[in-house]
């Protein structure tokens, strides 16, 4: 009967015969006292911070869509433990083969290897094993013409990004992953110059026009020298301007070209998202 129960309830072996114990064998009553058990760990884990994590990605196998998932907890331990990286890797399946679009609606929906629970369930079940609180926070789609993910540091680090031109060829792809894996190395704010926030750009320019007042030079050398410094943070913060990673000598456009070249195609990233767990 322990046996029975841990399969329909994921629960620990103790967990299971405390649970027949205290319901005189009954499997329905014992399930519902273990999912009160997680209920009640999660009301007492509520107000903790979850700073700990892992950040998932599922591709699908034509490589045209995906889904980049972050879930949370309170420590590095649990975040490795076997039992939460099953809850990230479910959930993230789950996600590419529905359309939810909220954290809310993911909650709300029945978790698919278990239909009879809800995933708020499921996750309460993930807390109550663990001891710790759980979260999901946030995820995304794409959807496009080639998709790629790349997972750094032990998953506390994803990127999802969308390239164009030559839909899902392998050399696309493999493009499409470096370029992956050059977003989680170096952060870059936006694809392009074009798509930095205005009023990002109108902050940096302020800073280094303060900066260069009090050099005290003319008007029109200030106006050069705030020039040259912002084009210093566009190839800092733009992606297609950034020092390629896997060849600093050419620029992430230059790789793009020279990729598109071999191909006869025009490549185009068309977006990507970067998740660090607790930032």
């Amino acid at each position: 009967m322990v046996k029975t129960l841990r399969d329909k309830t994921d629960a620990g072996m103790m967990d299971c015969k405390k649970a027949l114990k205290e319901t005189g064998g009954d499997m329905e009553a014992a399930i519902a006292f273990l999912r009160q058990k997680g209920l009640a760990v999660a009301s007492k884990r509520a107000g903790r911070a979850t700073s700990e994590g892992v950040v998932w990605a599922h591709i699908a196998p034509d490589h045209r869509s995906g889904v980049l998932l972050e879930v949370n907890c309170e420590s590095d331990f649990v975040a490795k433990t076997d039992s939460f990286l099953e809850l990230g890797s479910r959930l993230a399946e789950q996600l590419a083969a529905t359309a939810l679009e909220t954290v809310e609606e993911l909650l709300a929906h029945p978790a698919a290897h278990q239909p009879a629970l809800t995933v708020a369930d499921y996750v309460n079940e993930v807390i109550a094993k663990t001891g710790e609180k759980c979260q999901v926070r946030r995820f995304t789609r794409y959807q496009g013409e080639a998709v790629a993910a790349y997972i750094h540091h032990g998953g506390k680090i994803g990127v999802m990004l969308e390239i164009a031109g030559a839909g899902p060829a392998p050399e696309a792809l493999t493009a499409a992953k470096d370029l992956a894996m050059q977003v989680a190395a170096a952060n870059p704010l936006a694809v392009s110059r074009e798509q930095v926030p205005a009023d990002t750009v109108a902050q940096e320019k302020a800073i280094y026009q303060a900066q260069a007042a009090e050099s005290g030079k003319p008007a029109h050398i200030i106006e050069k020298m705030v020039g040259g410094r912002l084009e210093k943070y566009y190839k800092e913060v733009c992606l297609l301007q950034q020092p390629f990673v896997k060849n600093p000598d050419q620029t992430v456009t230059q790789f793009l070209q020279e990729v598109g070249n071999k191909l006869g195609k025009t490549l185009t990233v068309q977006g990507f998202t970067r998740y660090q767990v607790g930032v």
